[in-house]
């Protein structure tokens, strides 16, 4: 396979200290290797949120559904991620978005990205999944006095686009809602979304997938994509003859496999530091006691929530390779964050690290679509840091394309040929210099 990071990235060593793994259940659920040739009519490569939303749909419209990952599902970003639900999937703005695309498909594309929260909640309610859900919509969170003025515009903006009232807290009001940070210098409260366990929720999905049909096989990496009479997935110990085939490896993408989506995605290392659990007076020295999901406006944001055990989780992006000395610098300043965010936690220790690979599109907007040149092949990925809400919905989208029906919203936009990005293979190289500006804006 070519890929564009180290070889560390695609091991178990970033997911060492992972605390989701402490809600695997033991034995962990078992998935067979391919050790033959098989027939189906849908291959699925890819065992994450997409990958299993698109399986999910196809085998509950009669499908014969074959799903293969090169290690497990949930293995990737997918059991890696804060477990945040909600509207998003785009790095552009929405003025942007129409002024590219024209307000008739900005629109639609707004109508999915709410569709999207829909969409989860609805399939949380209808297969009765226990997720650990908590926060009432998220919030948006001033890193500077500066950005306070552009958090009320963001909170219009969201008005018109959903016609739902958003709510202002100044500075003054943070700590009587239980947001005492001196990181922080206002919020709005936004009604869409909520947060939850990433790892039951890919266990559900999987078990949904189970009960539909599915076939599903851990350890079998596709090595080769060839075409006859439909598709030949060959992996180490056999092959998965398809006659249709939907890509869903998101940042975990090859750029041979295939070879059409080459150059078309930039995996980004995302990070995430967890704390032991703390007491309730310990919650209430620091005075952060919300149950909301948050997200800061730093370029390279902050992500960070009270989980139910009163553990504090706190993301980061910004880091830019896997090597065992880059984890420990992006580790140390994961903790040099914290302990600026919460002074009245130094004391607290940090028990869980680790890291996965997100991913962007050059269009900086999610695709869920035809492979160029490929009747019969659909690829979705390129979700931007947002995939627990738009990976399960353009898993959707691309089943049901592969089904010959719209149920959905699915806007042109995320449909259109996707732009090669300009260094191609050395495309990474990339992010040093636009991580170094981000950050200069971030003081600024």
């Amino acid at each position: 396979m070519k890929r564009i990071y180290e070889d560390l990235a695609y091991t178990d060593v970033p997911i060492r200290d992972r605390y989701w793994d402490l809600f695997l259940p033991d034995p962990a659920p078992y998935f067979p290797a391919v050790t033959s040739d098989l027939q189906c009519e849908f291959a699925v490569i890819g065992g994450g949120y997409t990958g299993l939303s698109a399986a999910i749909r196809l085998a509950q419209a009669g499908g014969d559904v074959v799903l293969l990952d090169a290690q497990s599902p949930g293995w990737g970003a997918s059991g890696r991620n804060g477990g945040l639900v909600s509207v998003g999937g785009s790095k552009l703005e929405d003025k942007v978005i129409a002024q590219k695309y024209g307000r008739r498909d900005a629109g639609e594309y707004f109508k999915a990205e709410r569709a999207a929260v829909d969409f989860v909640e609805e399939f949380l309610a209808t297969h009765d999944l226990s997720v650990d859900r908590h926060s009432d919509g998220y919030t948006y969170v001033a890193h500077n006095a500066k950005n306070v003025a552009g958090l009320k515009e963001y909170g219009q903006t969201y008005t018109s686009r959903y016609g739902l009232p958003y709510r202002f807290v100044p500075k003054e009001e943070m700590a009587a809602q239980g947001m005492n940070s001196p990181d922080f210098h206002a919020a709005v409260h936004l009604p869409i979304g909520f947060a939850l366990n990433p790892m039951k929720f890919v266990l559900g999905l999987t078990d949904v997938a189970q009960q539909a049909g599915v076939r599903i096989h851990s350890n079998s990496p596709v090595t080769s994509i060839t075409e006859s009479n439909g598709y030949v997935l060959k992996t180490p110990g056999g092959q998965v003859h398809a006659r249709k085939l939907i890509i869903a490896t998101n940042g975990y993408s090859a750029d041979d496999l295939p070879q059409q989506i080459a150059n078309r995605f930039l995996p980004v290392q995302s990070n995430i530091l967890v704390t032991r659990p703390m007491s309730g007076e310990e919650l209430a020295a620091q005075g952060w006691t919300s149950r909301q999901m948050l997200v800061d406006t730093r370029n390279l944001l902050l992500f960070f929530r009270l989980l139910p055990d009163n553990r504090l989780l706190l993301g980061l992006r910004g880091s830019v390779r896997v090597t065992p000395e880059n984890i420990a610098r992006t580790r140390a300043i994961a903790r040099r964050d914290f302990d600026r965010m919460f002074p009245n936690w130094h004391h607290v220790e940090t028990s869980h690290f680790w890291s996965g690979l997100i991913c962007m599109t050059r269009e900086f907007l999610p695709f869920a679509g035809a492979v160029a040149g490929q009747e019969n092949m659909r690829a979705a990925f390129g979700f931007h840091g947002n995939g627990v809400t738009m990976a399960p919905y353009a898993g959707a989208l691309v089943a049901d394309q592969m089904l010959g029906r719209k149920t959905l919203p699915h806007p042109d936009l995320m449909q259109r040929r996707l732009k090669p990005f300009e260094l191609g293979r050395w495309r990474r190289m990339s992010l040093p210099p636009a991580f170094a500006w981000y950050r200069l804006k971030d003081r600024l």
